[in-house]
């Protein structure tokens, strides 16, 4: 017998990457079965684009909802930690968008509590598990075709859209810091790529250079890293122009002992249109690999691994090293440009 599908609901809409969230899961076969926002615009759009789920009167309505099996949250990052550990106590996995914790305090509790329940706390890091061209990757690393990984070279720059960021996207005590929002999707590819189970930042950067107007915000950030697997050069920023035609140009290099692995996630500047370009150089030849067809797989292992208590879509020690390292490097940087 077929088993049913994960019920899950979505609470804490304050950043687009909840409807990434909710169609990986929907394509794995999840049912939406309700959403939550404090901010009634968020919820409008949201129940626009899933009607099929139901507006709840409250976040404990859904928390007590036994047969919800997993929340969803994109809120305000500094606001995600505390909602994973209510809704662990309440027996219910949870994934979160990248970006929290944002203290070490709430990743201890956080540990703590999924430690004594058992439950999943996962972090839908996008950059990887909404990507083709990474998941590509993954089978290409894992055939060997590039030898033994020994670096990944992580770029992250983004376009900033003034005119579309809530004031708590320029609070430092919202959002937590450049090295913990955008470059957690860096920490988690570092990890990945090069297998690495222990890992140190050797060197940090963060600066504002071109916000002045945002005395906490940071636009730019650097970091370098020495894992148990190999080395690691992070670079994210702010300053994506308008010309580029997309919000940023995501790229990834994976070097091994017997070749590399170069990705242009969202353009391939002057060349071939669309996204997902994956550049292959082995022993043997080069060549190209259009990966946008490449199916992901995040939500489908999720949901196996919560009807199963497996840990398949990614390892718990592998999420929380990776938001360990986030918030070390975000706590290490030196502090540049505009920022005190």
């Amino acid at each position: 017998m077929a088993k049913s599908p994960i019920r899950m609901a979505a609470i804490g809409l304050n950043h687009g990457h909840i409807y990434g969230q909710t169609r990986l899961m929907l394509d794995a076969g999840a049912e939406l079965v309700s959403y939550f926002a404090k901010e009634p615009e968020l919820a409008a759009a949201y129940g626009a684009a899933y009607p099929q789920a139901q507006l709840a009167r409250s976040e404990e309505e859904i928390l007590e909802d036994e047969s919800i099996q997993l929340i969803l949250t994109a809120g305000i990052p500094a606001e995600r930690a505390s909602l994973g550990v209510r809704a662990m106590r309440h027996g219910k996995d949870f994934m979160s968008d990248k970006g929290a914790p944002t203290t070490f305090e709430q990743l201890e509790e956080v540990k703590r509590v999924q430690k004594e329940t058992g439950r999943i706390y996962s972090v839908c890091f996008s950059e990887r598990f909404e990507v083709p061209a990474v998941v590509k990757a993954q089978e290409l690393v894992a055939q060997g075709a590039i030898g033994r990984v020994v670096q990944t070279v992580g770029l992250g720059p983004h376009r900033v859209g003034l005119h579309n960021r809530p004031d708590w996207f320029f609070r430092k005590a919202s959002y937590g810091g450049i090295l913990i929002d955008i470059a957690s999707h860096q920490f988690d590819q570092f990890l990945y790529f090069t297998q690495s189970t222990e890992a140190r930042v050797t060197g940090a950067h963060v600066a504002n250079y071109s916000h002045l107007q945002y005395p906490e915000f940071e636009d730019f950030g650097e970091v370098m890293l020495e894992g148990s697997g190999g080395t690691g050069y992070i670079r994210v920023d702010w300053y994506t122009p308008d010309g580029l035609g997309v919000w940023g140009d995501g790229r990834l290099t994976i070097l091994g002992t017997e070749g590399y692995i170069e990705i242009r996630k969202y353009v391939d500047l002057l060349g071939r249109p669309g996204d997902n370009h994956l550049f292959l150089v082995t022993q043997k030849d080069k060549q190209y690999i259009d990966c946008a067809n490449v199916p992901l797989k995040y939500g489908g292992l999720l949901s196996a691994d919560i009807l199963n208590r497996t840990e398949t879509a990614m390892p718990q020690a592998h999420c929380f090293k990776a938001l360990e390292l986030a918030l070390q490097a975000e706590q290490a940087a030196r502090r540049l440009g505009n920022l005190a």
